[in-house]
């Protein structure tokens, strides 16, 4: 295992991983719709809210432990579900699974992903994870799929329903994006100067998406799997859905997504067991608000009839600190995971994780708290938020 201690911020991480995954998916997940307003908003209007420092108190006996959706956590973090993140490195899915595992932090697999739900049950001893869900128009594959997730040993469903359509992202549409990336003479060009990732992908034989090849009617090899995926995205989708999937899972219900207070309530009204304040990292509707704009009032509207966490744009523990203090009980990583998975593989996520904790840490003392179940807005300086 490398010695990645002077790994000390996330942004350490992003740059090896820049330099190590082929350009096509890297672009794939640091960017975002449009013109990428909205993703830079993410993470910009984290940096506008500031920090009240307090002294002379006792701050031995810290802890960062909390509960998601009643799992008990090492942090209010969970690693949230990326699409094509076993082609950031070989096995992404099984290797984020292990560390998140390891850490003691929940981990989610995206439908769609290279690593199969089968791939993670295996690969952790059935370890309980989480299981992100997109409605298909193929009804039955879907129920298939959500027996398939109760069968490894999934504790809790994520329903997304910002993606009925999907956003343009002009940097996917200019790489030519696929999974695994077609032999044009730039892609090899580009796969030559990345000889650790190639390394890897020889010794898998994860290359495509696990849980639609083999499962999907009529979807037999990679041309089958690429026009199945573009024309199965339901546009219908809509609460009906919503309570239908509720009684076919049965189990904890997350509905990711949500940006609208008026959303927010009828995401509560659902039954559901969170929501996540989410724009999907930028990459769905460019022009939206951040996550971190539009969690209070959504915490404010319905934080005691249903919990209330929230991703896009944390990378850091300061921004999982200011989540919490505007009524997030959790919040979700995506980017952070990836480029710590990018650079070095589980050893990276890890690394991640680690510098997450420890900000979040240091950052809960300096503004007077010991229990990240204590913190509230009075740690933010007012007007900054």
């Amino acid at each position: 295992m490398p010695d990645l201690s002077k790994m000390t911020c996330i942004e350490d991480l992003r740059v090896v991983a820049q330099r190590r995954v082929p350009r096509m998916f890297y672009d794939y997940a640091d960017s975002g719709a449009w013109t990428e307003g909205t993703y830079r908003a993410n993470e910009s209007d984290f940096q506008k809210i500031k920090l009240r420092q307090r002294v002379a108190v006792n701050m031995d006996g810290r802890s960062t432990r909390s509960t998601m959706v009643g799992e008990e956590v090492t942090m209010p973090v969970a690693i949230a579900p990326t699409g094509l993140t076993g082609m950031q490195h070989a096995d992404g899915e099984i290797l984020g699974a292990r560390a998140a595992k390891a850490f003691g932090i929940p981990f989610t697999l995206s439908t769609m992903s290279i690593c199969s739900l089968e791939d993670i049950a295996e690969n952790t001893d059935r370890h309980p994870f989480w299981f992100q869900l997109y409605v298909m128009k193929d009804r039955d594959f879907i129920e298939r799929l959500i027996e398939r997730a109760r069968a490894a040993n999934v504790s809790a469903l994520q329903l997304t329903l910002d993606l009925q359509i999907l956003g343009q992202r002009h940097k996917d549409i200019k790489n030519g994006l696929t999974a695994p990336p077609k032999p044009t003479l730039r892609n090899l060009i580009d796969l030559a100067t990345k000889p650790r990732w190639c390394m890897g992908m020889l010794g898998t034989k994860r290359r495509t998406f696990g849980n639609i090849a083999g499962h999907a009617k009529g979807v037999k090899d990679l041309s089958s799997l690429s026009s199945w995926t573009a024309e199965q995205f339901d546009p219908t989708l809509n609460w009906a859905d919503v309570e239908w999937i509720k009684k076919l899972w049965g189990g904890k219900l997350i509905l990711k997504g949500i940006l609208d207070v008026e959303d927010a309530r009828l995401a509560a009204a659902s039954g559901a067991d969170a929501l996540i304040v989410s724009n999907h990292g930028g990459r769905q509707l460019d022009g939206a608000p951040s996550s971190i704009e539009a969690l209070p009032a959504i915490a404010e509207a319905v934080g005691t009839e249903i919990e209330v966490w929230m991703d896009s744009g944390v990378r850091s523990g300061q921004d999982v600190l200011k989540a919490r203090a505007l009524g997030a009980r959790g919040t979700m990583i995506g980017r952070s995971f990836l480029y710590g998975l990018g650079a070095y593989g589980e050893a990276g996520v890890t690394r991640a994780l680690q510098i997450i904790q420890r900000e979040l840490d240091l950052t809960m003392a300096f503004c007077g708290r010991t229990q990240i179940d204590e913190v509230d807005s009075s740690i933010l300086l007012p007007g900054t938020f």
